[in-house]
């Protein structure tokens, strides 16, 4: 039972990466107060852990339905990803995005933070896949769904700390972030793209 948990705990961790999205969530609030930024951290997580657990529980039935393959949702995540990391490289900064802060705050919460970011390709995959493994053994998929939450709270954790913290970081700083994640995130958006079209069975 533990050793489950253990490896589910260890699955969820990679795949959503709490350390990993947190500059993202850093570069793409960055023109929110700490109170928006609270807001959106609290509304990404559950938003995200409503969509893995969802597709945890249903998840095998909706794709064999619609016949969507894993990689195909692969290559739309890197895709998806691919405009955000556009997005954030080419954004303008000035005091003007701040005012519209209040608009922007929802829709980030849910794009890019929830969907792609956490709720992604990988991980809408993972939790499919690990489910449908033990899909005879009800106690042993509870266990999986709580490993998955507690991968959850600790992104939460780390995501309203930065949230606390961020106005102690220089807004040049920030920038030069935002910047950097965008490269990387664009290189990992073709990855999944290229992931996904080397896993079509042709």
């Amino acid at each position: 039972m533990f050793d489950i948990y253990l490896s589910a705990f260890a699955l969820f961790f990679v795949v959503i990466d709490p350390i990993g999205t947190a500059p993202v969530f850093l570069s793409v609030t960055k023109n929110n107060t700490i109170k928006e930024k609270v807001q959106i951290a609290i509304e990404c997580i559950i938003i995200a852990t409503v969509i893995l657990v969802f597709f945890a529980l249903i998840g095998n039935y909706i794709f064999g339905y619609l016949k969507i393959s894993f990689p195909a949702l692969g290559i739309a995540g890197g895709i998806i990803l691919f405009l955000v990391a556009l997005k954030m490289l080419f954004e303008e900064d000035d005091s003007d995005i701040n005012i519209k802060s209040d608009n922007t705050g929802n829709r980030v919460s849910i794009f890019p933070l929830a969907v792609p970011l956490l709720a992604g390709a990988a991980s809408i995959t993972s939790v499919i896949v690990i489910m449908n493994d033990l899909r005879e053994d009800l106690f042993n998929q509870i266990i999986i769904i709580a490993a998955l939450l507690t991968v959850m709270l600790i992104t939460f954790i780390v995501f309203y700390t930065l949230a606390k913290t961020g106005r102690f970081i220089n807004r040049n700083i920030t920038n030069v972030i935002s910047r950097v994640m965008a490269i990387i995130l664009s290189g990992l958006s073709i990855q999944f793209i290229i992931n996904g079209i080397l896993a079509i069975n042709i």
